[in-house]
């Protein structure tokens, strides 16, 4: 195997192409020499790869932003996020993020996993509420990422969608990848350069024009749930991005999706654990204001 992928392989918590940083500044070695990316690696090789700390960024400070904790202990800490709080900081949005907040309630959170996403394992939209898990030492980011990949953490999701599905059940099967128009966006691509998605879901009630459905993910792309209801016809109500359907029965700001389930194994004791998140308001309201529409027909 070549020095770059095995590499990659060890060490998933970091990026390929920050693999190819390091190599390509003489950070890794092979049998004591400067290795390249391209080196072939054989039985009892030895590699040694010095990885410089993470740059500091001016305004990735602290910030006490309240957060709803849902389970704490030394390796993981997960949280009920709510909407419109954005999980990492990004040009646009340097402050105020779920990673701000995290720094305010564990010190020793910077060093783990990379400059702008110190623990975090996986990721919420900012209007998507719900469980997140976070890893507060090197050993439980890698672990949780492996249990993420490997599907050995289970997610599952509640939304409302326009629409009433054909059946009770499905699984939705189709590539994901950039829009071919709008780059901000992501949709089913059928090119080739789309990456494999799978979205399971299930009717839990039948609203009238609308469905509750109930979403556990294979897989876990950027936007997976709100591209495939849009692409199987049924969008998310309130998704600005992917729904059409502006008549909306009640005025809502962002999609109403919510993480309401996340399952995993301990990072280090192995322990099966569950967590679950209760409905904000905003998606009690919406459901409220369906059945009693309902009721009325």
């Amino acid at each position: 195997m070549r020095l770059d992928r095995w590499l990659v392989s060890q060490r998933p918590e970091q990026s390929r192409a920050r693999i190819q940083k390091f190599i390509d500044s003489g950070y890794v070695r092979v049998n004591g020499a400067s290795g390249r990316a391209k080196t072939p690696l054989r039985q009892n090789d030895v590699i040694q790869l010095w990885m410089p700390p993470p740059e500091p960024l001016p305004y990735l400070v602290a910030q006490p932003i309240p957060l709803d904790v849902l389970f704490e202990d030394q390796h993981l800490i997960v949280i009920n996020k709510p909407a419109g709080l954005t999980v990492h900081p990004a040009p646009g949005n340097k402050d105020g993020t779920l990673v701000n907040a995290l720094l305010h309630h564990c010190p020793d959170l910077p060093g783990i996993g990379g400059e702008m996403r110190p623990g975090i394992v996986h990721r919420l939209d900012k209007d998507t509420t719900g469980c997140i898990v976070i890893a507060k030492s090197q050993e439980a980011l890698v672990k949780l990422q492996v249990q993420i990949q490997k599907r050995i953490a289970s997610r599952h999701y509640l939304a409302v969608v326009h629409g009433q599905p054909q059946g009770d059940q499905g699984t939705i099967v189709a590539p994901i990848g950039r829009h071919p128009v709008d780059r901000k966006k992501y949709a089913v691509v059928q090119d080739g350069s789309g990456r494999h998605a799978c979205t399971h879901w299930r009717v839990v009630e039948r609203l009238g024009a609308y469905a509750l459905l109930r979403f556990q993910l294979d897989t876990g792309r950027t936007h997976q749930i709100r591209v495939h209801c849009a692409h199987n016809g049924h969008p998310i109500l309130g998704d600005p991005t992917y729904s059409r359907c502006r008549h909306l029965p009640i005025p809502l700001e962002g999609q109403v999706l919510h993480a309401v389930q996340l399952s995993l194994d301990h990072p280090i004791s192995g322990e099966r654990l569950v967590f679950e998140a209760p409905l904000p308001e905003r998606f009690l309201t919406l459901l409220r204001s369906l059945r009693s529409e309902m009721v009325l027909q």
